[in-house]
Order: structure tokens, then C-alpha cells, then sequence
């Protein structure tokens, strides 16, 4: 089978280390960098319904901000793919913990935020955008999952497609099942065809499960407390400017990615970063 070509015009990131894809940069290339806010700022959401949203919903939006802003695409115009491998873990706890002890307490707030697409809803509301918008869920292999589905779309319907993936950390007893210690999320922008904002070219190709990759320190117990951060080898190599990596995608499938260009420096992205937040 030929490989599949997708372009990449944006990317997000955020955890409690590192606020955005330049920082991940930053750190690769020996520095450290300034941690974040303590939260994600989320600022594409309205005050009113930033100050209500759960952190699972803040750190959807405020990674699909930075990959959309960085495109410069509208996000009204791009079709959107969620993926996440346990959803919004405090609220399931919330809510296993009341339906015990006094279920008719239950938060109809709470249990609204809940479903596995609040994120998308979030999103699509703030942002005005009717187009298909889709949440996926694999478990581990969320984030391999969703870039599957987003790069079927955007190849299929030859139009650009936002994926986000993202999970925050979990607690007792939760995170015994899901060992999700930290919050992580990511967002790229896909695109089908090279424009003047691509960013990078991937190859893609089917290939059966395989091995961890190894990642460097600190990426590597990051990965581990996270399934979301499944992206970080994907994250690692277009930093890195050449290669491939491996991305599972469902028990006996992966995903192989080689990266066949990089449109620019990784410096010049972070530049971009800037002028549009100005």
C-alpha cells in the first residue's frame, strides 16, 4: 500500500512542564524553559464559560488555540477530530462517588460535562464552527486512533481537520486503573495538500504494533503518565527535523510515520506562535 500524505500546519501543547510546542523545543534543545500557568488559559472560550468548564475542556481548547492560531486557518472552517483516551477522570470519580452515596445530589452541570465530547462541543460552540466534528476513544492508543481518523478524513474529504488529544490526571481510586498522574494534551492541524503555513510532510503507513519506542529524559516518564503523550514521539521528531517514529493505534496496529520534509525551521514556528498571539 502506497503511504498516506498529510501536511501539518499547526501544532499545540500543553502540560504542567512545558506550555506550548516551543517550549518542547526549547527543552530538546537543552534548555529549560518556563513552566505554564498553573491551568491551561483557554482564552478562545468566553470568560462565563471559561470561569464554569472543567480542566479536561480548558486543556482541549487552549491546545486546539494554539494549533489553529499557529495555521492560521479559521476555526470555524475546520472539521475536528477529539480524542482521549479516559475523558474528563474527576468528574467519572464525582460522579461514581454520588450515584453511591446520594444519587439524587448528582450535578445535571457536572453530569453534562461529563460525555466524552464535551471538549468538542466547547470548542465548536465558541467557536461558530459547523462543520463534523468527531470524539474517539482507544484507550492507550487514543492519540494513534484519533490521528487515524483524522487523516482518513482529511484525505477523503480533501479538507483540513483539526485533532486534539488530551487527558488530565486522575485520583484515587481512578488513577490505580488508568495510571494518568499528569495532565497532557496536543492538537495538530492536517491539511491534504502543501500551503504557504505547511510545517512538515509525513508519510504515514499501517504496521503492526510494536515495541515502545525509547524517549529521552524527561519525555519518557512523561509518556508513561499520560496516554495522551503517546504524541510526544511524533512531538520529538518534527522537532528533530528528520526520521520516523512508530504510534499505535489499536492493539495489533500502529501507525509508521517518516517525516519526508520540514517546510521550516522549528525557531520560525515559535516566531509565528508570536504573531499571532500579538
Amino acid at each position: 500500500m502506497s503511504p498516506l500524505r498529510i501536511h501539518i500546519e499547526g501544532i499545540g501543547l500543553w502540560s504542567k512542564h512545558l506550555g506550548n510546542y516551543a517550549a518542547l523545543q526549547s527543552l530538546l534543545a537543552g534548555n529549560t524553559p518556563e513552566p505554564p500557568l498553573s491551568k491551561p488559559a483557554a482564552t478562545t472560550l468566553p470568560p462565563n464559560e471559561r470561569r464554569r468548564a472543567p480542566e479536561s475542556v480548558l486543556l482541549a481548547v487552549e491546545v486546539a488555540g494554539q494549533a489553529v492560531a499557529m495555521s492560521g486557518r479559521a476555526a470555524a472552517s475546520l472539521t475536528c477530530v477529539f480524542s482521549s483516551s479516559h475523558g474528563d477522570q474527576a468528574i467519572t470519580d464525582y460522579m461514581c462517588a454520588t450515584l453511591a452515596s446520594a444519587p439524587t445530589e448528582l450535578s445535571p452541570i457536572r453530569f453534562h460535562n461529563s460525555v466524552h465530547n464535551a471538549p468538542a462541543g466547547y470548542w465548536t460552540i465558541a467557536t461558530g464552527c459547523h462543520e463534523p466534528s468527531t470524539a474517539v476513544c482507544a484507550h492507550r492508543m487514543s492519540f494513534g486512533a484519533g490521528l487515524l481518523e483524522a487523516i482518513s478524513q482529511a484525505l477523503a474529504d480533501q479538507c483540513p481537520v483539526l485533532l486534539v488529544c488530551s487527558d488530565i490526571a486522575g485520583a484515587y481510586p481512578l488513577v490505580e486503573e488508568t495510571g494518568c498522574t499528569q495532565s497532557f494534551g496536543c492538537a495538530l492541524v492536517l491539511a491534504p495538500a502543501v500551503s504557504g503555513t505547511t510545517l512538515a510532510s509525513l508519510d504515514i503507513t499501517l504496521a503492526p504494533s510494536g515495541s515502545v519506542e525509547p524517549l529521552p529524559e524527561p519525555l519518557a516518564s512523561w509518556r508513561d503518565a499520560n496516554a495522551s503523550a503517546d504524541a510526544l514521539p511524533l512531538l520529538a521528531l518534527l522537532t528533530r527535523g528528520h526520521g520516523r517514529c512508530l504510534v499505535d493505534a489499536a492493539a495489533t496496529l500502529a501507525l509508521q510515520i517518516e517525516l519526508q520534509q520540514v517546510a521550516m525551521p522549528g525557531l520560525d514556528v515559535h516566531h509565528r506562535n508570536v504573531e499571532h498571539v500579538a
